[in-house]
């Protein structure tokens, strides 16, 4: 990846990520072939954060049928951000 801000595609706000945000842990959606170095060099250059650890989980889209015709939704990478104790992303902070 050559920019940075391109790593992060959005935030995923869902009820268990919300939970995480309570522990430091933030979630975005990164593209399948971003690494966890890239990922960490991202969140730390747009939010000005430390970033403690990085955990990456690849997410199968699944099979949907809408009456006889069949389709897939798209495959995506899901990142769990912790960062450092006592700092915070205020971009997830209104939700």
């Amino acid at each position: 990846m050559t920019n940075l801000r391109d790593v992060l595609i959005r935030p995923l706000i869902t009820e268990k990520s919300n939970t995480g945000m309570q522990d430091n842990k933030y979630t975005f959606i990164v593209p399948l072939n971003a690494n966890k170095v890239e990922i960490r060099q991202a969140v730390e250059t747009v939010f000005k954060v430390k970033v403690l650890d990085v955990n990456t989980v690849r997410v199968m889209g699944k099979i949907k049928r809408m009456g006889k015709y069949s389709g897939k939704r798209p495959d995506y990478k899901k990142a769990i951000v912790k960062i450092a104790p006592g700092q915070q992303i205020e971009f997830f902070e209104g939700v």
